[in-house]
């Protein structure tokens, strides 16, 4: 079976969030269980770009609208990713120094139109054609309803959502952009009045996935307008947990930590990755280190934090340390706090930290108001760091209260008042170290890997395709 997935992120090339993780990680295990999946994506002037070998094995010029673009399809020399890697040269759209801007319809049309007439021009064609949120969204329309691709419609298409939030709007006067089609059936496009390019891949794809179970049943009650759709399109809709990478993500050999260690090696690894990261950002070792990792976005909850971080520094004997970025406000608020004692921050993001940070933690605090799967906490777990979670979407599928039987801290709703009393309870758990370590060993025997989720899409690829 030949799988294409067609993504605006992949690990390592270019990574903005989890989107990046999934794409980078989903493909090589799928190709540990027999399959032929590789990966196109656009080219980016990033690190990874400049420091690896691509040939061009495609060019050609395609049309957006009346305008004639040129552009080539490169395949990334080595093989080291698991997979094969093909990217979309656009010098004139996307060969930038970011992923997203502000206005990225036309760049990301031109990025969907290339990946389709290169596909025309292929012998042998994909047996699937995967998807992944609103960037690739309007293949799945152009493959069933565009002329041009006609004899592509009967290649089945998956479309994953990532993050519904996220939808990929522009105006019908912008219809012309993509590849002719029978005007009957612009309604494909539409939802509340302009053109969705989410929409149009949940209407148009031959399935439908989300990142956890509890993500498919939150988006018919919220999801920015769509829920709707999701009850409608219920039939096709499947929720599969997403995995994290084994590999990349162990204690027992990731590069970056000051000390690597095992389950049975769990207290004085921890230890001595705690006591790096406290003597860096001057924080007590002796004390339990809540930490935070990712955006600095209303969807995590991070508008809270500058209120949530003083109340709880100032009601328990804890330290914290964030490493994160993105509303500026709140960056701005965060540095502030620095001189409250027991609180450091890393405004940006550096890769080696993030992994320092779940080897030395005590605590991950996730408090999410959308949290479609998450990552973080797979990653927490897997180095026994203890997350304390807002209980939605793949957080509740993946995190279970200790005053459950379970292993994590998990409360409900993102208030000041809610996250602070979690991180009470988590400072209680703490206070009692043979609990606490007895439930750190325990999180490093939990299966997060892409092994099961892999056979999943496996499964869902083989039920469509005829």
């Amino acid at each position: 079976m030949n799988v294409l997935h067609i993504s605006a992120e992949c690990y390592p090339i270019a990574k903005v969030g989890g989107l990046a993780d999934v794409v980078g990680s989903l493909p090589k295990y799928q190709q540990k269980i027999g399959m032929n999946s590789n990966v196109v994506m656009p080219y980016y002037d990033t690190v990874f770009s400049q420091n690896n070998a691509f040939k061009s094995i495609y060019k050609n010029t395609l049309l957006l609208g009346e305008r004639v673009i040129n552009f080539k399809i490169l395949k990334l020399e080595n093989t080291n990713l698991g997979y094969d890697l093909f990217c979309v040269d656009v010098p004139e759209l996307l060969f930038k120094d970011y992923v997203y801007s502000s206005d990225d319809t036309e760049r990301f049309l031109a990025f969907q139109i290339a990946t389709l007439d290169w596909i025309l021009s292929l012998k042998q064609k994909p047996n699937l054609i995967h998807t992944h949120d609103h960037h690739t969204g309007l293949i799945p329309f152009m493959m069933s309803q565009s002329f041009k691709y006609k004899s592509l419609k009967n290649i089945p298409t998956v479309i994953s959502i990532h993050n519904a939030q996220y939808q990929g709007w522009f105006s019908h006067e912008k219809s012309h952009l993509i590849p002719s089609f029978d005007s009957e059936n612009a309604g494909l496009l539409d939802w509340d009045g302009a053109i969705n390019s989410l929409a149009a891949g949940v209407k148009c794809a031959w399935s439908v996935t989300t990142v956890s179970p509890s993500y498919m049943e939150e988006l018919k009650q919220k999801a920015n307008g769509l829920e709707n759709l999701f009850s409608h399109e219920d039939t096709k809709c499947l929720g599969i947990l997403n995995g994290i990478d084994w590999n990349v993500w162990n204690p027992e050999t990731d590069p970056y930590l000051h000390k690597n260690y095992s389950k049975t090696s769990l207290i004085s690894g921890k230890k001595a990755s705690k006591k790096w990261l406290c003597n860096k950002f001057g924080l007590d070792v002796s004390k339990p280190l809540f930490t935070f990792i990712g955006r600095l976005v209303h969807e995590k909850g991070s508008d809270l934090f500058p209120a949530v971080f003083e109340k709880a520094l100032n009601e328990n004997d804890i330290s914290i340390l964030l490493l994160g970025s993105g509303d500026k406000e709140t960056e701005t608020q965060l540095e502030t706090l620095k001189s409250l004692k027991n609180f450091n921050a890393f405004i940006g993001y550096d890769e080696s930290l993030s992994h320092r940070i779940y080897a030395g933690a005590d605590f991950l605090l996730m408090p999410s108001r959308v949290e479609p799967c998450g990552l973080n906490q797979m990653y927490a777990l897997r180095y026994g760091t203890i997350p304390v979670v807002n209980a939605i979407g793949g957080l509740k599928d993946t995190v279970i209260d200790v005053d459950n039987k379970g292993f994590g801290i998990c409360h409900d709703g993102v208030t000041v008042e809610k996250i602070v009393h979690a991180i009470e309870r988590a400072n209680t758990l703490y206070l009692d170290q043979k609990k606490y370590k007895q439930i750190s060993k325990k999180l490093m025997s939990i299966d997060h890997s892409w092994d099961h989720s892999a056979q999943e899409y496996v499964n869902l690829y083989q039920s469509l395709i005829l």
